[in-house]
């Protein structure tokens, strides 16, 4: 991101200082209808750094599409949550060794 010039500063300061009355909204028309309205589209979850072990062949599939692997492997785990059926509650933690 570029940084702002000294005129850009002096308006955001200008800005600032104005109350809320003395802003002019009359070019803005308002908005009513907010049936087309998309919840969550803005929405992105906070990310939390992992260490996971993979297959080498499903790595070296996932890197075949090119850069974002990592973020590849997010959606295809998202997807799997959302078309799956909720985890059962009373199933004990146990891991598993292959």
């Amino acid at each position: 991101m570029r940084r702002l010039s000294k005129e850009q500063k002096e308006d955001i300061a200008r800005l600032a200082a104005m109350s809320d009355d003395d802003i002019d909204f009359s070019d803005i028309p308002l908005k009513l209808d907010w049936s087309r309205a998309e919840i969550g589209k803005f929405y992105r979850p906070p990310k939390k750094s992992v260490t996971m072990r993979l297959d080498e062949d499903i790595l070296d599939w996932l890197k075949g599409y090119g850069p974002g692997y990592q973020t590849r492997v997010n959606l295809l785990l998202r997807h799997a949550m959302t078309n799956s059926a909720e985890p059962r509650k009373d199933r004990k933690k146990s891991r598993r060794v292959s």
